[in-house]
């Protein structure tokens, strides 16, 4: 599956986003208004101004619904997940540039919520890898140690490790070092 610039975007601000979960055996990394503000700003979400309290508790709720997806059990569960979230979105696609990204459709209505930006946005996203029959893609850190998220774009759908700079090095180096010992 090719995977455009809008679709990388938002399937990693949804990976990036789960993984400030402690869902995923971490600590809760958006608990203020400045970690969600850090958050908007580093995955470059565009048309958000000012943040209430109320945008956090949304964006948390979304951030274990797309949890769900991610660990669902089956490719059936993971579709009535995602259309539960996507039913309670507000959804009004159209084509547009801004911050020298090319021409992108976003899905969000015009005055969304941040909660409702990145449920249509993201939510899109991962409507389309389930539409191509791509659900395996949506994988959980094989390190015993790790349990983030993460999209496997591999050609091969190899990817097992979040990050194989961490996880990846790191189980590589133990496996080489139990061979070493045997």
């Amino acid at each position: 599956m090719a995977f455009g610039h809008d679709m990388v975007h938002a399937l990693a601000t949804v990976v990036e986003l789960i993984n400030t979960s402690p869902s995923t055996g971490g600590d809760d990394d958006l608990v203020s208004l400045a970690e969600l503000q850090s958050f908007v700003e580093s995955r470059q979400v565009s048309g958000i101004t000012t943040l209430t309290a109320r945008d956090l508790g949304q964006v948390r709720m979304v951030r274990e619904a797309f949890h769900r997806v991610f660990t669902a059990p089956d490719q059936p569960t993971a579709v009535r997940i995602l259309n539960s979230l996507l039913s309670e979105t507000r959804i009004t696609p159209r084509l547009t540039e801004h911050d020298g990204h090319p021409l992108h459709v976003h899905y969000f209505a015009p005055d969304a919520t941040l909660a409702e930006h990145l449920a249509a946005d993201c939510g899109v996203a991962l409507a389309h890898l389930l539409v191509e029959d791509e659900w395996q893609r949506l994988r959980t850190c094989a390190a015993p140690d790790c349990e983030n998220v993460f999209v496997d774009e591999s050609r091969n759908r190899s990817r097992v490790y979040c990050d194989s700079r961490t996880c990846g090095n790191r189980m590589h180096v133990a496996a080489y070092r139990a061979r070493r010992r045997a």
